[in-house]
């Protein structure tokens, strides 16, 4: 049965890397459903969050064939239950018969979003959450004239303990025995 799953990647910043990722999904027709990439905490390391739907089997066949890419360090695969995930999204939305602004504003305040900047003709509003979260804000705001609407891919944090520099120091020992 197919789940979600997070992958984290740890590489080296190299052209070509992620073009080379996505193909390994491509091969194994399973569908990326959100990627992110930035550069991680530790110096010259680049982080990939990238979330799939797979079995098991699938998923951590993926992540096997990913770590053998030579410049990634270390992939990890994660349960739902494994990790604290957000995502944030923006939405442009048109002030042009609009109606009363308290009704939209106690919108944004009930749902913990915030307004980012006004304009003459349109607000723009942010809202960071889960992915459900930020849906159930698209349903409440469809209402209103959303002229545009955009939805970063997941940022992770792991619920298990452990810090990647020392898995690396730790490669490092065992790599030099």
């Amino acid at each position: 049965m197919k789940h979600k799953f997070t992958l984290l990647i740890y590489t080296e910043n190299h052209i070509g890397l992620l073009n080379r990722i996505s193909i390994i999904f491509t091969r194994h027709k399973i569908n990326i459903e959100s990627l992110n990439t930035s550069p991680a905490m530790e110096k010259n390391l680049h982080s990939f969050v990238i979330t799939i739907f797979a079995t098991w089997q699938q998923a951590e066949h993926l992540r096997k064939l990913i770590e053998k890419q030579v410049e990634v360090f270390k992939a990890f695969l994660y349960e739902e239950k494994d990790v604290i995930a957000m995502e944030v999204a923006l939405f442009k939305i048109s002030l042009k018969g609009i109606g009363p602004h308290n009704v939209l504003e106690q919108l944004i305040r009930q749902s913990s979003a915030r307004i980012i900047t006004v304009e003459p003709e349109f607000l723009v509003v942010e809202k960071t959450g889960t992915q459900n979260d930020i849906h159930e804000f698209l349903e409440k705001l469809s209402m209103f004239d959303i002229r545009e609407f955009i939805q970063s891919g997941r940022v992770v944090v792991t619920r298990p303990m452990g810090k990647l520099t020392e898995y690396l120091a730790n490669l490092e020992r065992q790599e030099e025995q």
